[in-house]
């Protein structure tokens, strides 16, 4: 079949994501440390624009697998116990501390998303309700599932909750998803845009049985560039 699978899609962002952490984690450190800039920071700033089409993929095949998988509640303590394992390497990484608690990995906010998700499906279920009662309980649960992620101060923070939760309302429509999806990313990261290209081109299928390479990925990647860093003696650098 024509287009890009769901796990065609996995790949770009995590190749993108991959390209974004070298620059934020290895090349912004160098910048720090004084190395000469003339060729560093081109570099570091097409790593960071590169890396702007990873979130908005990821975002959007948590709508997909929230929709086809099998085991909500599984896939949500899925996305948590990653969070966990995830966040020693996050702060290694970015933050050159075991322990930061002032910025959480992008795992969280994943994992909010799909329980406000879950709340909405709840309360979109309720028939019975009055639609004004409907619709003060979903602005309540959105507004709640962005303060969350903005207290928590997860990755993308409040901003990738909307948007996760922009592409799940046109979930079931393809071209107004795109065009949610667009609006919800372009007026504070519009580089993102570029994310919905592949994401048009998507055709709906599984793809590789590639389920757990996000999941193993992430904290694997930042663990080595971490230890990148320690090679060339800028680990002790906050790189944010």
């Amino acid at each position: 079949m024509r287009g890009l699978s769901g796990s065609a899609l996995k790949c770009i962002a995590i190749i993108t994501m991959f390209i974004d952490h070298i620059g934020a984690a290895v090349l912004a450190r160098l910048l720090i440390a004084g190395v000469d800039g003339e060729f560093l920071y081109p570099a570091y700033v097409t790593t960071r624009t590169i890396g702007r089409i990873a979130f908005p993929i990821f975002c959007f095949l948590l709508v997909e697998g929230f929709e086809h998988t099998k085991n909500r509640k599984k896939y949500a303590l899925r996305l948590l116990a990653f969070a966990l394992i995830s966040e020693v390497p996050f702060d290694l990484a970015f933050s050159s501390s075991v322990v930061e608690v002032s910025y959480q990995n992008v795992f969280f906010t994943l994992f909010i998303g799909l329980m406000t998700m879950m709340a909405f499906q709840t309360v979109e279920g309720k028939a019975e309700w009055h639609p004004i009662v409907r619709g003060a309980a979903l602005a309540v649960i959105l507004f709640a599932g962005m303060g969350l992620a903005y207290l928590m101060q997860t990755d993308y923070d409040a901003k990738g909750v909307m948007c996760i939760m922009a592409l799940y309302v046109f979930r079931k429509m393809r071209g107004p998803q795109i065009l949610a999806g667009c609006l919800a990313f372009g007026w504070w990261e519009p580089e993102a845009l570029v994310a919905f290209i592949p994401i048009a081109f998507y055709n709906g299928k599984r793809g590789w049985n590639i389920k757990y390479i996000f999941y193993v990925f992430y904290p694997l990647h930042l663990l080595v560039l971490y230890f990148v860093c320690v090679w060339m003696g800028i680990a002790g650098i906050p790189a944010v």
